[in-house]
């Protein structure tokens, strides 16, 4: 798995977890939620500054983005428009 995919599935999988929504992840965040939104998708490439920025709105360490997602991790799929979290 590429670095940019282990991002994408490790942004997903604690905003998710948290029951956060992109755009209020992006507001505490400090960014525009198509920012939030790229990086789940693996489309943007994000510099490190934004990734602590992400990092510090999820209450996490920045490390954590960066982690291998475990072997038996499902690939994400691509959520339908305007879906919230359960």
């Amino acid at each position: 798995m590429k670095l940019r995919e282990r991002v994408a599935w490790n942004l997903r999988a604690l905003r998710t977890a948290q029951k956060v929504t992109q755009e209020s992840l992006a507001v505490d965040a400090g960014v525009d939620r198509t920012t939030v939104s790229g990086l789940e998708r693996g489309d943007f490439n994000a510099s490190l500054d934004l990734l602590e920025k992400i990092a510090v709105a999820l209450n996490v360490e920045a490390i954590r983005l960066l982690d291998t997602p475990p072997s038996d991790a499902p690939k994400l799929q691509n959520l339908r428009p305007g879906r919230k979290p359960d």
